[in-house]
């Protein structure tokens, strides 16, 4: 792993365990196990720090994702070995992919307010979306981009409910199974 990596991912600590207020350079540093000075030496101002990090969320999620021949190569393109993999991938995300995400809603709500990190975000999401959209092409889904950003939406609500406790209850890995079944059916086109 590279050092900028290394003080990406130290980053991503940070933020999810300090929140935005709590990501400075010296921070970064400490969750490393760097000198001090390490993180501006590679990354000169706080934007360089955060777009890092940004690019190193959207690198790890890109390696949870299926690659393009992964959910779509599925035999018949079966809408259930689908909803598994996006089940699957819901609960890496909500147990031990947790700190990301919530790095990523810290992330978001700065990005409300700094435009240029919220272009580095759009990014990162639409080359997810992206490979949503190719499964679903794949799989036969009329508008497969259109209905692979609604997706990635419902799965974007669905894990922010559980992991900011917004929602009224946890979701067990059955309930997230049938949460993501029901939908997929209905982006498919196959439910009521």
């Amino acid at each position: 792993m590279s050092r900028r990596a290394e003080i990406a991912d130290a980053a991503i600590d940070t933020l999810a365990r300090d929140g935005m207020r709590g990501l400075t350079h010296r921070a970064v540093d400490r969750a490393a196990g760097l000198p001090e000075g390490s993180a501006s030496y590679y990354f000169r101002t706080r934007q360089a720090l955060l777009q890092a990090t940004v690019e190193r969320l959207a690198e790890l999620d890109s390696a949870d994702m299926p690659d393009s021949t992964g959910i779509a190569a599925l035999p018949g393109h079966d809408l259930d070995a689908i909803a598994a993999a996006a089940a699957s991938l819901v609960e890496s995300w909500l147990t031990t992919g947790r700190e990301r995400q919530l790095a990523r809603y810290e992330l978001a709500l700065e990005a409300t307010r700094r435009p240029e990190l919220r272009q580095a975000l759009v990014a990162s999401g639409a080359a997810i979306r992206a490979v949503v959209a190719s499964q679903f092409a794949a799989a036969g889904i009329r508008e497969p981009r259109s209905r692979a950003a609604d997706f990635v939406a419902f799965l974007d609500g669905l894990l922010f409910d559980q992991i900011a406790g917004a929602g009224a209850r946890e979701l067990t890995s059955a309930d997230v199974r049938a949460a993501i079944s029901m939908l997929l059916a209905a982006v498919a086109g196959k439910g009521s």
